[in-house]
């Protein structure tokens, strides 16, 4: 993964120095890369982002990206739904890490490079906007 700036290139550290999820709290997951970055993760926007197959053509037919929430359908009455939190959360060996969610979901392993390629921070964002206007459609 490469990020491009004024002509040089900087390598996108996708191997985090550590990892805390905040489980019993509630309030997401905290990673600080090898390189010094920091990405803070809300469960919601995790649960949003899920990398599996079922999840990605979801968001594919609704043209929404990693992270996005669903969009409200016109007309429609909003039903609670509760906020999404890991029951269960396990490593994937060096590669990643899983979560079973509170609806049940548990089909989505978000390697290490999934999680910074969708670090939801401003500057990364700012990063996939600039990389999306200049006609790439996957963030790099």
């Amino acid at each position: 993964m490469r990020l491009v700036m004024d002509g040089g290139t900087k390598e996108l550290v996708a191997d985090p120095k550590s990892v805390k999820v905040n489980k019993t709290t509630g309030t997401g997951m905290d990673i600080e890369w090898k390189d010094g970055h920091r990405s803070s993760y809300s469960f919601v926007f995790l649960r949003d982002a899920c990398p599996c197959a079922l999840c990605q053509e979801e968001r594919d037919k609704d043209g929404r990206q990693p992270g996005d929430s669903l969009k409200p359908v016109a007309g429609a009455l909003p039903i609670f739904k509760a906020l999404a939190r890991p029951t269960e959360v396990e490593p994937v060996g060096k590669y990643g890490i899983r979560f079973t969610w509170n609806d049940g979901h548990q089909h989505g392993i978000y390697s290490w490079e999934f999680l910074r390629e969708w670090c939801p921070c401003q500057d990364c964002r700012n990063r996939r906007m600039m990389n999306a206007s200049a006609g790439d459609k996957k963030p790099n």
